[in-house]
């Protein structure tokens, strides 16, 4: 039997009439870094609430290293680590001090536990004795994954860390994540960047409270055998509704300086393409075929 560290089976949880997960399950090994891929609104935070023991599911049960969420939640909170979506620590305390109350919390000392925290905290212990909240977006995320590692958890649930923060402190963030797991941590993180999955060992792409496709990125883009052209004019804004407009589109989104288009059961071809643009006074049209990212899939699971 294989050895997982998260069993999540079958959780249900609605608010009034509002449908936040419906029969989500997924499984994650001790180790593995797991990406929760998806939008605002998927129910990413709900399920990692109910996993952190803050909400109850409606049905369907999660076990973390053997424990039941719903009757271990003492035992829960001290083998995990939480780093919730808002900052959350107490802004009106020093950096130190902060780091100080949750070592206390959970019955540890900072120097007890330093050598795990140490290439993360260094970065920001020249501001020990500034106040939390007076902090720049990437250092209050380097002081919250210290705090949520200070007892020494066996698993690390961080809900979207790099929102917000500047794309070196993203890099910066990821890279921090990699070493902790190559010390043995299991890391459950969620983000609505789809260009973050490749950082994972394996993703869950999530829409609407339901799981489209569990696999490796590798995996998930090799897999996926749809033709698609990106695109590009002088025009972008009516590039993109001319393309819908186009009857043989079948998906079409913006991805940086281009178009991502797919045609109807990969019928279309470039000439089509150019003559159609042609016709709609298009100039400066470029179109190549490519490869598939994350994105592609995650829109093609969304339509189907």
């Amino acid at each position: 039997m294989i050895n997982l560290m998260i069993v999540v089976t079958n959780i249900t949880k609605s608010y009034h009439d509002t449908l936040a997960l419906h029969a989500v399950s997924l499984h994650i090994k001790p180790g593995e870094l797991f990406g929760l891929i998806g939008p605002d609104g998927a129910g990413k935070t709900t399920l990692m609430r109910i996993l952190m023991t803050l909400l109850l599911p409606d049905s369907g049960e999660a076990i973390i290293d053997g424990a039941n969420v719903g009757e271990n939640i003492k035992r829960i909170r001290q083998m995990v680590g939480y780093m919730p979506g808002r900052f959350s620590l107490y802004q009106d305390l020093t950096v130190e001090e902060n780091l100080t109350f949750f070592a206390t919390v959970f019955g540890t000392t900072v120097k007890e536990n330093y050598d795990l925290i140490r290439d993360i905290y260094y970065q920001i212990e020249p501001y020990k004795n500034r106040r939390a909240g007076k902090l720049s977006g990437g250092m209050k995320q380097k002081l919250a994954l210290s705090c949520a590692l200070i007892h020494r958890p066996k698993i690390l649930v961080l809900d979207e860390p790099t929102t917000g923060v500047d794309a070196v402190s993203r890099i910066e963030f990821w890279d921090m994540l990699k070493k902790l797991q190559q010390k043995g941590i299991t890391i459950l993180v969620s983000t609505p960047y789809m260009d973050e999955a490749n950082q994972c060992n394996r993703v869950a792409l999530i829409q609407n409270g339901k799981i489209l496709e569990i696999d490796s990125p590798a995996n998930l883009t090799k897999n996926f055998s749809r033709k698609i052209f990106r695109i590009r004019s002088k025009n972008m804004f009516l590039l993109i509704q001319d393309l819908r407009a186009f009857q043989k589109s079948e998906s079409v989104f913006a991805f940086g300086q281009f178009v991502h288009f797919m045609g109807i059961y990969d019928q279309v071809k470039k000439i089509e393409l150019i003559d159609y643009l042609t016709t709609k006074n298009h100039e400066n049209i470029v179109i190549e075929e490519t490869k598939p990212t994350i994105e592609d899939v995650f829109i093609k699971r969304m339509i189907t």
